[in-house]
């Protein structure tokens, strides 16, 4: 039997429980966010609208009706002189790795920033020896920015982050 094709689409409410248990595997099991407490889905709610509201794509790879994971792209800073640029997410079931998702995520997540008028994105990506993060990011054009080390602590670890950087257009004034 064939694997359904993935389709990468806008989240809608319905899909926020489903989102919320990707990231509370990550949150509980890992140490790639610096979460300490899954969000609920009413917060991830305020967050689909939060995002809307500022004209900001929230989207997920829908494989024969289920949600395999998603990306969403935030504000970098909370300060007006960096409201150009955003800040990208990607999460994927931890059992839908490994199959591009990510990669057609980041694609759709890239386009749709640029579109909405975002200059640049940076992924803030924790170092926790596996690199395929910042492979998936170096294979969207984004080159490294720098390191911070030791800024995270989770599950007993020290963990630093790898700052990534990707212009998406050079052409806003402002």
């Amino acid at each position: 039997m064939a694997v359904p094709e993935a389709v990468i689409r806008p989240a809608v409410p319905a899909d926020l429980e489903a989102v919320a248990e990707i990231f509370a595997y990550y949150v509980s099991h890992t140490v790639i966010t610096f979460e300490q407490t899954p969000p609920t889905v009413a917060e991830w709610r305020a967050r689909l609208d939060d995002l809307a509201g500022r004209g900001l794509p929230f989207l997920v790879a829908d494989l024969g009706g289920d949600v395999a994971g998603y990306a969403y792209a935030g504000p970098w800073r909370p300060k007006p002189a960096y409201r150009h640029t955003v800040e990208d997410t990607i999460y994927l079931a931890p059992d839908r790795t490994g199959r591009g998702l990510g990669g057609a995520l980041l694609d759709a997540l890239v386009t749709r920033c640029a579109r909405a008028g975002a200059r640049q994105m940076i992924a803030v990506i924790a170092d926790t020896g596996s690199g395929a993060s910042t492979a998936l990011h170096k294979r969207f054009g984004f080159a490294h920015a720098g390191r911070l080390s030791g800024v995270g602590y989770k599950h007993g670890r020290w963990i630093d982050t790898a700052l990534m950087q990707r212009a998406l257009t050079t052409d806003h004034d402002g």
